[in-house]
Order: structure tokens, then C-alpha cells, then sequence
């Protein structure tokens, strides 16, 4: 075996180094994509798994807030009542506004000593100074605040007492958290006396389930009673849509990764078919040869893997530092990259798997042919012919893949439904294969309008039907990826922007959340509020709640919306429906969230509050984009009694007339630091460009996949040269130019790319509208179809790169030697 790759393979690739490139480029571009996809989604879920082990200790049951809001403080004295129950300490654990951007705050008592936890640990020393400290709060050590700094957070003052040092703090939320007792984390939070949880430390052999079921009774109602880590888990469903785009990236890339790769060794077994033939009648077995095959792929595959490895580790950095805002707001831990080595094996040893799958796949024509038959020339074997029942087949399979799609797309709750495109991408490839034969013979066509090169060209395409059309679908799949990627986003994030669109109405929003995130950040101090209301230009101020809830399985968007509000929720139903919401009689929901509940208008919602479960009308369903978590109008008053949390988290500034500007500058100019004063128009552009954001992984395969198409359509062009050298040196040696030749290569590949690109058009298009609708339901908003001319731009650009991918054998040809080219190896 050593000795045959010694003397054949590594000869072979030593030859046609550009076939080898063309194969490693498709494995390393697979594993990049899939390695960044791991990492993100490592980086996530260790994140959530950090923050609460570290939190958590020895505790083993956790009684959580519904929303939010939090629960009442004295629910901790009712907790450690419980029979059973040996600690119940206390936490708040919120997300705060900083001259340094937003850190997490932890706040907590004397009990949190039960816990025997890793931050507990690491505060101990310190708390002495702790208590002493008005206002006093300890610093992560990546939170950029010095000892001793007077700092404002969430527009209220606070003191530095010293800066945390050491491996556990700066594993914990990577370092950037702040710390402080219970009573002033409350005050910074704007929390009043609510807490966000109790850990509970139950006595040694008490039954868990039984405490649990204690609690329940104990608080009847007013929190959820769980294990610790359910809390976590239920704030991570605000991330399903990260997740899914990137799991559903990495299996589109890994799909046109494994036909590229069946390609690409599908002309290397026919561009060897002579050498294998003579191999066999020189007495080689069929197992032998392919054996050699899947090593030369497993080689190079290997090699493409590790190189891809790092570009992924490199890609997943970038994507985990650039995830948007708004799909991370019910997640209070900082998402670190991170890259678990095992991680990043698994991702390399699959690419390897799947290149080495796809060539064994490719390799089946040296079993299906005898030595004398590959002797023939290419397009006379039967190898070279697809039978009809296989066309017939793939027909069939594309009817029920294109079934199976929409059915995803048009049915299918939530996220799930984009699974409906890459079904869809399927069953074109079925259909492009089923109608093979005449797409070759459409790029023979229009190959032979083009003179004599052109004759040639034709003659040359349609006695190559198999690598031809291996060719024309590369470039299909590249101008398919970019009109469906670039046009399917923009309609999605267009459509999107449009539900934001009433907050623009606004002249000026006030809020600790930045502009594209809801506002479900901290309360606005009431002399903020007071200040806001007095400054000059300002006609009327309309207050805002936004929390997050827990309905049913699923942590909702809840906005507590006064008179006068531009909640897009609110204007999309009557204006007698909105009185109603203003006033407390009933609820909207989304669209998504109703689905998911069971609800329709005239139903009713129950919803666990601090104050106990409460029961209102749902008037009207709307769609609306909040985050994939669904959401809930309700009135500003409802929200106040049954969550016991004043204050507003975002004021809707409303000027006198023609001092929009003014106001916005002067607020600007006027807030503390954490604060964020911006227009309505700003408030929307925010969105925009955080869902704009969202679609990152996306563009990357797009670019991925054309870089390939780019290798592959070169690796095909300078295999057919190859295959045609003796005839290219007999036409001239009879007369024919260089001109003349190079001008066949050139026709070749145009009619190719020309054919190929208006059956990635046709693709893309179908792929768009599938793509639409499986965004209204993913996204929850009514994404309409529109072509975008951008796209059919890059759709272009993609076909004359594609085209350029002859230059290179067409340079060979103009250099060939006739003796050389005639020559009898």
C-alpha cells in the first residue's frame, strides 16, 4: 500500500496539484463554517453553565421570579420557614447601565455563606469593607472600574471598594461583574424590595422533591419553584434563533460541501480513468484502487481540515463578539468565545468523514466498468451516461423534497420552519439532476452559436454530459446562494424594520437599554424621570415598562403600555382595542406566542405574578418581531399592581412642535452616564441593524460557496484541457491557432456559466420565496416577497467570476506544445 502511494498517488497529486487545492479549499471552507458554529454555540451554553455553577454552590433547589420584576423580598422569610429547608439566600442578578457599558450585577446576604460557592469564595475577604461602604460595591476585574472610584450605575452612585482579583474572578462573566450586599444592589437595580431568586440548601437527607412541592404551597403562586438550573435554561430560549441559524448553516454548507466534493473527485476518477484501467489489467483489485482513492482524500481532507480549523476558531471569535444585542436580552451572563479543543477534533474529523463519504460515492465508476471499456474515450462509456430510471428517481425525490419544504415552511411553529430551506436546497439539486441531460445540451446549444470555437465547445460539452453538468450546477449553486442569501435577508430585515417602524413617531426615547434592544433594562430614577419631563421642547412624556414574563413553557416580552404609547403592538389593532389594553381590561399578543399558548382573541391568559396568578382577556392577535420569545401589551397601571415595580424602563418623549432636534441634543446631553437618550428614528435604525447583524453566518457561506464554485469550475475547465490535450495538439498541428483554441476553452466555459447561472436565477428565486415564508413564521412578521436588484448584482459578479476560472487552463492551451500534446505517455 506504501508503495503504490508512493509511486502512484502521490505522482498523481504531484501532477494535478489544482484538483488537490480544489478538494482541500471545499474541506477547509466545511470545517471553518462548522467550527464556528460550535464555538458559538459552546461559547452560549458555557456561558449559561458558568454563571449559574459558580452561583449555585451546594444549593439544589431555586425559587425564581416569574418576570422580570422579581418576587417580594419577604418570600425569603416564608422559604426558610419551609420544613426541610436549612438556607434560603437571597440573590439579585441584574443586568446594570455603567460608564463602562453593562456588567452584571450580583447582590446578596450573610447567608450566601451556606452556598460554599466559588463567588462566595472570592468576596469573603472583602466583606467587612463591604457593609462599612455606603453604596459600596466590589469590581470584577475586567469591569474597568480602579479601587475606590465613585462611579454612577444606572444613574445612581456608587463606590468602588476594591477590585476582585484571581483565576475564579475572572472566569466568572469573564471578569466584567459588579458585587454588592443585598440591600444595595436592590437600590442600584431599581429593584425596591424585590429579589430575583432565593437559593434553597436543603437539610442533609431531606427528599428534594418534597421540600420543592413545601415551597410551592409556601409561596402559592407568586414564583416558580425548580432546580437551579431551570432558570438558566429558561433564559436561553431568547437565544433559538443564534442557535438555529448556525446549526442550520453548518448543515446547508456541509450539503453543498458534500456534492462539491462528490464533484471534484467525480473528474478525478475521469480524468484517471485510462491509468485506473491499465492498473487493473496490470492486475490491481477494484478494493485497491478505491482504497488508494479515499486515502488521497482522506490526505487532503486532513489537511483541509486543520487549515480550516483555524479560520473557524477565527470566524466563531469574530461571530461571538458581534452577536446582536437583542437576541441575548434574557440571558443575564456575558457571552465569552471559547474553544473547547474537543470541540474543534470532532468538528475536523467530520469534515474528513463526510469528504471521504462523498468520494467513495464518486469512487463506485471504477466497479462499474471493465479495463478495455475506460480505455474508450470519454463520452463513449456508459459510465459516462446517466440511466433513465436514475433521472426518473431523482425526479420523484425532488417532487417529495419540494413538498416536504413547504410543508416546513407554511406549518412548522417558530424557527423550525427554516428547516424548509435547506430541504428545498435538496430537492433543487434532485431536480437539476433529473433534467441533467438537457441543461447540457442547452449549454452545447448555446455553446455551437458562437463560430467555430463554439462548434467545438458543444462537440466538447455534450460528449462530457456528467462533468458538464457537475460543472454547470457548481456555478448554479454559487448564483442560487447569493440571490437566495442576499435577497432572503434583506426581505427578512426589511419586513422586520417595517413592524419598528412606529417607534420612529417618537421625537425622543429615554432608556438604560440601548438603541435595538427592548427596554427591559433597569427602572429610570424618578428625578430622571422629573428632569426629563421639565426639559425645555418637551410637550408630553409617556412612560414604558418592559420585563420579561415566564407563560407556560416560555419566557415572553411583556410591555406595560401607558396613553398615548407608539407600541407598534398597540397600533396595529383599533384604537378601541388599545383603549382597552391602556386601561387594563385585556391583553394583545403576538401571533407566535398565541400559537404557542393555544390562544385566540376572546380567550383568556394566566399569568404568575408576584402578587399571585391573574387572569386576563386576550382582545387581538398581531404579528410582531420581539426576539423570538413572544410578546404581551398590557396596560402601564395592570403592570404596576400585579408586578409591584415602579418606575418606567424607557420614557416616550413627545416635543413641542419644531423642537425635535433640539430635545433630542438637549437630552442627550443631560443624561447620566448608562443612560441612553436617541430619536425614534435612531430607535428603529437600532433594530435594523441588529437583525442585519443576525444574518452574519449567512453571508459567510455565501462567501464560502463562491470561493468554492470559483475552485471548482477552474479544477472542471483544467481537467477537460487535460482530457483533450492529444486533440488540442492534432488541431494544431493542423493548422489551427492558438487564437483559435483558446477561444474553444473560453466558449466552454461561458456556455457553462451562462446555462449555470440562469438555473442558480431560476434556484435562487424559488429558494427566496421559500425562504420568505419560512422567515414570516421564524420571525413573526410579515415578510414579503421583492426582488432586490442588489442581489441579481452579485448573482452577476458571481457568474464573471465564475467565468474567469478559465483563464488558467485557457493559459495552458495557449502555451501548449503540439509534440508534447501528441505525445503517447
Amino acid at each position: 500500500m506504501i508503495d503504490r502511494f508512493a509511486v502512484f498517488t502521490l505522482r498523481e497529486l504531484s501532477a494535478h496539484r489544482g484538483r488537490a487545492i480544489a478538494s482541500t479549499v471545499v474541506v477547509a471552507a466545511a470545517t471553518a463554517l462548522l467550527v464556528a458554529v460550535l464555538c458559538i454555540l459552546t461559547s452560549i451554553n458555557g456561558a449559561i453553565d458558568s454563571l449559574g455553577d459558580r452561583l449555585v454552590g451546594t444549593a439544589s433547589l431555586e425559587v425564581s421570579a416569574s418576570s422580570g420584576a422579581g418576587i417580594p423580598g419577604e418570600l425569603r422569610d416564608t422559604v426558610a420557614a419551609v420544613d426541610g429547608v436549612a438556607a434560603a439566600v437571597p440573590l439579585i442578578q441584574a443586568r446594570v447601565a455603567t460608564a463602562n457599558g453593562d456588567l452584571l450585577l450580583l447582590g446578596t446576604d450573610a447567608s450566601a455563606g451556606r452556598l460554599h460557592s466559588p463567588v462566595q469564595n472570592m468576596v469573603a475577604e472583602h466583606l467587612g469593607a463591604l457593609v462599612n461602604t455606603p453604596n459600596g460595591i466590589l469590581a470584577g476585574p475586567q469591569s474597568g472600574f480602579p479601587q475606590g472610584a465613585a462611579t454612577p450605575i444606572n444613574g445612581r452612585a456608587a463606590t468602588i471598594v476594591a477590585v476582585l482579583q484571581g483565576d475564579d474572578a475572572e472566569a466568572f462573566n469573564g471578569g466584567r461583574f459588579l458585587f454588592a450586599t443585598a440591600r444595595t444592589a436592590q437600590l442600584l437595580a431599581g429593584r425596591g424590595n424585590a429579589i430575583d431568586s432565593i437559593l434553597v440548601v436543603t437539610d442533609p437527607g431531606a427528599d428534594t422533591a418534597t421540600v420543592a412541592e413545601r415551597i410551592r404551597r409556601a409561596v402559592d403562586g407568586r414564583a416558580l419553584v425548580g432546580p437551579p438550573a431551570a432558570a438558566q435554561a429558561k433564559a436561553s430560549n431568547g437565544v433559538q434563533l443564534i442557535r438555529y441559524v448556525a446549526v442550520s448553516s453548518a448543515a446547508m454548507t456541509f450539503l453543498v460541501a458534500g456534492f462539491l466534493i462528490y464533484t471534484t473527485m467525480s473528474m478525478a476518477v475521469a480524468g484517471r480513468r485510462a491509468r485506473l484501467s491499465i492498473l487493473r489489467a496490470l492486475g490491481g483489485t477494484r478494493r485497491a484502487l478505491v482504497g488508494d482513492l479515499l486515502a488521497e482524500t482522506a490526505l487532503y481532507a486532513t489537511v483541509g481540515a486543520v487549515l480550516g480549523a483555524g479560520i473557524g476558531i477565527l470566524i466563531g471569535r469574530y461571530s461571538v463578539g458581534s452577536l446582536p444585542a437583542v437576541f441575548m436580552q434574557t440571558l443575564s451572563a456575558r457571552v465569552a468565545f471559547s474553544v473547547p479543543p474537543l470541540v474543534v477534533v470532532a468538528a475536523a474529523l467530520g469534515s474528513i468523514v463526510v469528504a471521504v463519504a462523498a468520494a467513495a460515492f464518486a469512487a463506485r465508476a471504477v466497479y462499474r466498468v471493465s479495463p478495455v471499456e475506460a480505455l474508450a474515450p470519454v463520452g463513449v462509456s456508459r459510465i459516462d451516461r446517466t440511466p433513465g430510471w436514475q433521472r426518473v428517481a431523482a425526479g420523484a425525490a425532488a417532487v417529495v423534497l419540494a413538498a416536504a419544504s413547504v410543508f416546513a415552511a407554511t406549518t412548522q411553529p417558530g424557527i423550525l420552519a427554516n428547516s424548509g430551506i435547506s430541504v428545498m436546497f435538496a430537492a433543487l439539486l434532485a431536480f437539476s439532476f433529473a433534467i441533467g441531460d438537457w441543461l447540457v445540451r442547452a449549454a452545447a446549444a448555446l455553446a455551437a452559436r458562437w463560430g467555430g470555437p463554439g462548434a467545438l465547445a458543444g462537440e466538447t460539452i455534450a460528449r462530457s454530459p456528467r462533468r458538464s453538468w457537475a460543472t454547470l450546477m457548481v456555478v448554479a449553486v454559487a448564483v442560487a446562494a447569493s440571490l437566495a442569501i442576499s435577497a432572503g435577508n434583506a426581505n427578512a430585515v426589511d419586513s422586520a424594520e417595517r413592524s419598528f417602524a412606529p417607534l420612529a413617531e417618537a421625537d425622543a426615547w429615554v432608556s438604560t437599554s440601548a438603541p435595538g434592544t427592548f427596554a427591559t433594562g433597569a427602572a429610570l430614577p424618578a428625578e430622571l424621570i422629573d428632569r426629563v419631563t421639565q426639559t425645555d421642547g418637551v410637550a408630553r412624556v409617556v412612560r414604558e415598562q418592559a420585563m420579561f414574563v415566564d407563560v407556560g413553557s416560555q419566557r415572553a416580552l411583556l410591555f406595560g403600555l401607558a396613553a398615548g404609547s407608539v407600541n407598534p403592538l398597540l397600533r396595529q389593532v383599533a384604537p378601541e382595542l388599545g383603549a382597552r389594553v391602556v386601561a387594563g381590561d385585556g391583553v394583545v399578543l403576538t401571533t407566535d406566542l398565541a400559537e404557542s399558548l393555544g390562544l385566540r382573541a376572546g380567550d383568556d391568559l394566566s399569568i404568575t405574578t408576584p402578587t399571585g396568578r391573574h387572569t386576563i382577556a386576550v382582545l387581538a392577535t398581531v404579528p410582531y418581531f420581539s426576539g423570538l420569545n413572544g410578546a404581551i401589551a398590557i396596560g402601564y397601571d395592570r403592570v404596576q399592581e400585579w408586578f409591584g415595580a415602579p418606575g418606567a424602563t424607557a420614557l416616550q418623549v413627545v416635543a413641542q412642535p419644531g423642537a425635535g432636534a433640539a430635545v433630542v441634543d438637549r437630552l442627550e446631553a443631560g443624561v447620566p452616564a448608562g443612560v441612553h437618550a436617541f430619536s425614534g428614528r435612531a430607535a428603529v435604525a437600532g433594530f435594523r441593524d441588529a437583525l442585519a447583524q443576525a444574518t452574519t453566518l449567512n453571508h459567510v457561506i455565501w462567501v464560502i460557496v463562491t470561493a468554492i464554485a470559483v475552485v471548482a469550475v477552474f479544477n472542471a475547465l483544467f481537467l477537460s484541457v487535460l482530457d483533450r490535450r492529444r486533440e488540442l495538439g492534432v488541431l494544431r498541428a493542423i493548422g489551427a491557432s492558438r487564437r483559435f483554441t483558446v477561444r474553444t476553452v473560453f466558449a466552454e466555459s461561458l456556455a457553462i456559466a451562462v446555462i449555470g447561472a440562469l438555473c442558480g436565477i431560476a434556484f435562487g428565486l424559488i429558494q427566496q420565496v421559500i425562504a420568505d415564508i419560512a422567515s414570516s413564521r421564524a420571525w413573526n412578521v410579515d415578510v414579503g416577497f421583492a426582488l432586490v436588484p442588489a442581489s441579481f448584482a452579485i448573482a452577476f459578479g458571481v457568474l464573471v467570476v465564475c467565468t474567469l476560472g478559465a483563464v488558467p487552463p485557457a493559459r495552458k492551451v495557449s502555451r501548449l506544445s503540439i509534440v508534447d500534446a501528441m505525445r503517447i505517455e
